[in-house]
This record gives structure tokens, sequence and C-alpha cells, in this order.
């Protein structure tokens, strides 16, 4: 039996492999690049090399017994099929425990970027595998990518409005995957995992402005406008589309939520943002 940790050389599977490893364990990674993973062998990390749309890889790649960390793939709209492989080559090769990286909400997600994870739950339970769903909220790393940019310009730019997000950091949504993967009692549970607080981009630019010493204003934006800009900076059409409608479902409130799961799975506090933005601003 294995600690199987799928994405592995990406920012959170590699967090997670990183715990693993700490923890004892023995540790596969399931990668689509050999080259990349080679740090991880020499660590001594089994690398399993299988693609999410490759099925007889994905077979390949699991073990019975095994105990998996199903990274969720980076590809929106191709997403769903690939999972479903993922789910059937888990289901096929009767592991312990698929725990599986959704989206906060759940099923009553009803953002564009939800549809792949809730389809991904269904199938799971469909398949009948030992699982969890870890419903991971934002990465505080997400927003605090773009400070560069915003000390640039003087300000912090969102079409969400007055509305308010709970973000946690990778590594505090790593250490709760370590914990159900090496821990008992998870199988069949749901976690809604979050920050402790919910901020609004308004009190994001305020401590931006505080930490940095420059003036950062919150300059709220239509859906339009933002959409807009995301083209402008070179993004996809459909790419564009889903990071506006994010902020559509923060406007809502549909990422307002908190919970004490993530606390409880990891033993301390989530990282506030606070403590996120400083770490960004000496990087």
């Amino acid at each position: 039996m294995s600690f199987v940790v799928t994405g592995a050389t990406g920012h959170l599977g590699g967090l997670v492999v990183d715990g693993l490893l700490k923890a004892g364990k023995p540790v596969a990674a399931v990668v689509r690049d050999k080259d990349k993973a080679a740090r991880l062998a020499e660590r001594g990390v089994e690398v399993r090399v299988a693609d999410y749309d490759e099925p007889e890889a994905l077979r390949e790649a699991f073990r019975a017994g095994d105990r998996v960390l199903f990274v969720s793939g980076s590809e929106p709209g191709r997403r769903e099929p690939q999972h479903r492989n993922v789910v059937e080559a888990a289901r096929d090769a009767g592991v312990a425990l698929l725990a599986y990286t959704s989206v906060l909400g759940g099923p009553e997600a009803d953002f564009v970027l939800a549809a792949d994870h809730k389809a991904t739950e269904q199938a799971i339970l469909d398949a009948g595998v030992p699982y969890t769903f870890l419903r991971n909220g934002f990465y505080h790393e997400v927003y605090t990518e773009t400070i560069p940019q915003a000390l640039e310009r003087g300000a912090v730019t969102a079409s969400a409005g007055d509305g308010r997000i709970a973000t946690a950091s990778r590594a505090d949504y790593a250490a709760a995957a370590v914990a159900v993967l090496t821990g008992e009692g998870h199988e069949g549970r749901a976690y809604e995992l979050c920050g402790d607080t919910a901020w609004s981009f308004a009190e994001f630019a305020a401590e931006l402005s505080k930490q940095s010493g420059r003036a950062v204003e919150y300059r709220p934006l239509t859906t339009e406008e933002h959409r807009g800009l995301l083209l402008g900076a070179g993004l996809p059409e459909p790419v564009a589309d889903l990071v506006a409608d994010i902020d559509r479902a923060i406007e809502r409130g549909l990422l307002t939520r908190t919970s004490d799961d993530l606390r409880q799975l990891i033993g301390r506090p989530p990282t506030p943002l606070a403590e996120a933005i400083t770490s960004a601003l000496k990087h």
C-alpha cells in the first residue's frame, strides 16, 4: 500500500508529497512528465507516469489498497471526462481511499467552475469508491500573486462588488489532505475547507497598503470591464469568462461561508490573509 498523489509536480500536490514524506509514509507520485518528477524520485518517491486522458496508464498507476489524493485537473471544459477516467481506474484497482479536491459548497455551488467538481463527486459516488471530498475554497495565493500588478497600478481590481471570500493558503489545504490520507475515520465524509474569516477586496487593498507603505485602493469593475481587462492581458476567452464568473459568485455570497473543518483537520488556525500578504511582499 502506498500514499499516492496525482498532480504531484504541481503546487498543491508537491506540498502534500512533502507532508507525507515528513510523516514517514511510502509515497507514489502520479505525473504526466517523468523528467519533471526527477527530484521526487531522488527523495525516494515512486514515480508512476499517467495522464488523465490515458485510461490504460491510469489503471497501471493505482494499486489495490492505495490511499490516493486525486488533485483535480487544470483544464476546465475537459475535466469531466478526464476525472471519470481517474475514478474508473481507482475503482478497478480497488484503492482503499480516494480523496478528491473538490469545490467549496459541493452540490450547492452554482457557478461555472463548480460544474466539473459536482459531476466528479457524483461519479465517485456512483462508482462506489471509498472516498473523502476535500471541498477546497480558494487559495490566498490566487490573490497574493496579483500583488505586483496591484502595486504598479495602485489598485486592486475585481468585479466582486462588496462580496467577501474566505481563503486559506495552499499549505493549509495540503496539510488537510495529509491529515485525511494518514488518518482514520474520514471515509464517506465531505469537508468544507476554507479560512476562518471572509474578507472583501477593499480590506485586501487596505492591508496591502498598510504593509507595503504604498497607496492601494480597491477599484471595483463591472463584469464586462473585468472580462475586457482579462482578455487584454492575454487570457483566452473561456478562461476570462470563468474568472469573471467566480467574481460574480463572490458578489452573490457563495464563497463567504466559513467552517471549522480546516482548523479541525490541521489542528491549528488557517493562515490569515495578512500573513499571506506579508509572505508575498517578502518574496
